[in-house]
């Protein structure tokens, strides 16, 4: 990421920084350029010292500049513009940060388009939380895709990983090490992103439907998403569950899988799935404290899943891999693929399983999809301890490795 972000000053006049509260957006840009100016829009002195005369500001602060927040004040975009078109080939100039996507990339596009790099900070993932570094697992991904793939043994232990599930990958939380600190900050998030964030944001929304909402999506992470049934669940209208669900998404709470669009195989499910980002945040949602109840949960199996492809996902963004898409695959007999990977790389399927071992007729989906596709290769993410060959074209891969 850090690569990336240095690569995107050189090339564009502004870089944007988005990503979830508390993820580290500001120390990331602080560390990135500490002798640049920097200013909070949500600290009313800043907000008033821009608003006043954005024109003015900028005019004063044209270059190596840090503005935090900046959905705050939507007005900074159209003055941006103009002071970056008066000087166009000056690059480098500021960094933005922000933490509603829909408001930013509405004037990303609107004001600032060829104008500015965006990059995504996610929470941690494990690899950084253990200091290691990203695994050449997505090495896989910067060539085509070949059944001539090697993978080395897992960096990371499965009772490493196990801790980064369990507990999510919100910086703070999970750099002081305190479970009771942990839940008292996750509580903390959830009150300050309902009672502030959103309420600031959508005024217009009720905040009572939009907790009980949240607790309900939290027991359907990992699921495909009804939103009719969702409605009628919490007693609220299915418009309204479409935006809460765009609120939930456009904040980072919450990642929509859409499904596969292409497939020789015709009876497709169409509903996309979804899960929350975080598995601390969902934990915390669903009142799971320790390792002991959650492998109890009957939400245990869709929590590894969402944590598994968040980990890829992830990874796919620290290895600035682009232009491909995430998907999953159902047909309406149950036959599923959890993720399912589309770009230049090709077409690599993964199958997520809790466990430590696979046995053969869970792999049936999994090879079908593959032999009916004509692909070389496909994937089982699961706690086993190495890297194996399960058959000539699919490797069981170990959550470590990722």
């Amino acid at each position: 990421m850090w690569h990336l972000a240095t690569e995107y000053l050189k090339q564009f006049p502004v870089l944007a920084i988005i990503g979830a509260r508390q993820v580290g957006k500001t120390t990331f840009s602080k560390q990135l350029c500490p002798d640049w100016a920097y200013f909070d829009i949500e600290r009313s002195e800043h907000f008033e010292m821009i608003s006043r005369d954005p024109g003015f500001f900028l005019q004063q602060y044209s270059k190596n500049v840090i503005i935090d927040e900046a959905q705050e004040y939507p007005e900074l975009f159209r003055e941006l513009r103009g002071v970056i078109d008066s000087n166009r080939a000056l690059k480098g100039r500021y960094i933005l940060t922000g933490s509603s996507s829909p408001e930013l990339t509405k004037h990303f596009s609107e004001s600032l388009a060829g104008r500015i790099g965006v990059i995504r900070l996610d929470t941690l993932k494990a690899n950084e939380y253990y200091e290691k570094p990203l695994s050449k697992f997505y090495d896989l991904f910067k060539t085509r895709i070949t059944d001539r793939f090697a993978i080395s043994k897992p960096l990371l232990t499965n009772e490493q990983m196990r801790h980064c599930w369990l507990y999510g990958g919100f910086p703070e939380p999970m750099l002081t090490g305190d479970p009771v600190f942990s839940r008292r900050w996750m509580q903390n998030y959830q009150d300050s992103y309902i009672n502030r964030d959103v309420a600031k944001l959508f005024p217009r929304l009720n905040s009572r439907a939009y907790q009980r909402f949240l607790s309900t999506l939290s027991q359907l992470s990992g699921t495909i998403i009804n939103k009719s049934d969702l409605g009628r669940a919490i007693e609220i209208s299915e418009g309204s569950i479409r935006e809460y669900l765009q609120i939930a998404e456009g904040t980072f709470l919450w990642r929509s899988i859409l499904s596969l669009s292409h497939s020789t195989l015709k009876s497709m499910v169409k509903r996309p799935k979804g899960h929350m980002c975080d598995s601390g945040l969902l934990h915390h949602l669903l009142k799971i404290a320790d390792m002991e109840s959650l492998l109890v949960s009957p939400k245990v199996g869709h929590s590894f899943e969402g944590f598994v492809i968040e980990e890829i996902l992830k990874g796919m963004n620290a290895a600035d891999i682009t232009n491909y898409d995430s998907m999953f695959y159902r047909t309406y007999n149950g036959a599923e693929i959890d993720l399912v990977l589309r770009g230049t790389f090709g077409i690599l399927p993964i199958e997520i399983k809790m466990g430590t071992k696979i046995q053969a007729r869970q792999l049936t989906a999994l090879k079908t999809f593959i032999d009916e596709n004509n692909l070389p290769l496909g994937l089982v993410v699961n706690q086993s301890e190495e890297p194996t060959w399960l058959s000539n074209k699919i490797m069981q891969v170990p959550v470590g490795c990722l």
